[in-house]
């Protein structure tokens, strides 16, 4: 079966996807199979992107997982691609570039590529609230944009007590008013989809517990797409910058950008690996009004119900 790759490049990345055809019709590249030697396949990213093959990183799936093509000589039926996936290379910067002959001696240059960064704010139980506005408004930071933000989601809540019923609240339309106006509720899937809807944009929230992304409003037809990055208590902005720059940051991206969302599961799984996450089904939490202990989310709101406390603290 013969693969047939295409090349897009995107900022830093370079995607290869199998069997498919270029936007004017033809193919850009052909000749490869499954019984096809490691060494070829290295030798045609580097003809189609010019990288060089012993400084190629080569990952496929999502998350991406890094292949080890270090056998030249291995067969690519050997490693687990299929027509259809997509490879994401990129140049490793670690590793020396194959030194050609003539030596010219280059003026350092600034690199000036931007990366996908996470954007801290505080934790303060309106984290959401102060991200989707840093992300909507371009890489402004407000730290009094909470009550804003919450009485925002209360108005169109309040407006429309069709859709926003208590079977959907999990509370009376008028009872979820008042709670998210105070300052000690927590935002959530809730409040990122009615977000969504009012600033007509795809909000991602990449998890990093699961390294999962979920996407609200991505059937809705919206062009932008804005990012998040989840701890399971944490909501973070996703931004992408250039290091050590004046360089405005980028926070609003085209839903069209596929490579946006394999880059927020790079970081989200990078923070797994460092264990950067809570548990919401087992973290230990306190009761801050009557100091009752606690283990999970589940039996945080079993005791909110029965007694009306809200205000939890993590042990």
């Amino acid at each position: 079966m013969k693969l047939t790759l295409i090349y897009i490049e995107l900022d830093r990345y370079m995607m290869l996807r199998l069997r498919c055809k270029a936007k004017n019709g033809t193919h850009l590249m052909q000749g490869l199979t499954h019984q096809s030697c490691v060494q070829e396949l290295k030798d045609k990213i580097e003809e189609l992107t010019g990288i060089p093959c012993e400084v190629q990183k080569i990952m496929v799936g999502y998350p991406p997982s890094n292949l080890d093509l270090c056998n030249g000589e291995a067969h690519l039926k050997d490693y687990p691609i299929k027509s259809g996936d997509t490879l994401i290379v990129e140049e490793e910067k670690n590793k020396p570039k194959p030194q050609s002959q003539t030596t010219v001696t280059k003026r350092p240059s600034i690199d000036l590529s931007p990366v996908l960064e996470r954007y801290v704010v505080p934790a303060d139980n309106s984290c959401l609230f102060t991200s989707v506005y840093y992300i909507m408004e371009g890489g402004v930071y407000d730290p009094g944009c909470g009550p804003e933000m919450r009485g925002l989601i209360a108005e169109i809540v309040a407006s429309n007590p069709t859709a926003y019923s208590e079977a959907v609240l999990g509370k009376t339309n008028e009872d979820y008013c008042s709670w998210i106006r105070r300052d000690d509720t927590w935002g959530g899937a809730i409040e990122v989809s009615i977000l969504s809807k009012f600033y007509q944009c795809e909000i991602c929230v990449v998890d990093t517990q699961t390294v999962r992304v979920d996407r609200f409003g991505e059937d809705a037809g919206y062009t932008k797409r804005v990012l998040l990055i989840y701890d399971g208590i944490h909501y973070d902005p996703l931004q992408k910058a250039v290091p050590n720059s004046d360089i405005p940051a980028q926070t609003v991206f085209s839903t069209t950008d596929d490579i946006i969302l394999a880059q927020a599961l790079e970081l989200a799984d990078e923070a797994r690996r460092k264990r950067q996450y809570t548990d919401v089904n087992r973290f230990a939490l306190r009761c801050m009004v009557c100091q009752t202990g606690l283990v999970g989310q589940k039996e945080a709101r079993e005791h909110a119900k029965e007694t009306g406390h809200t205000n939890f603290g993590e042990v």
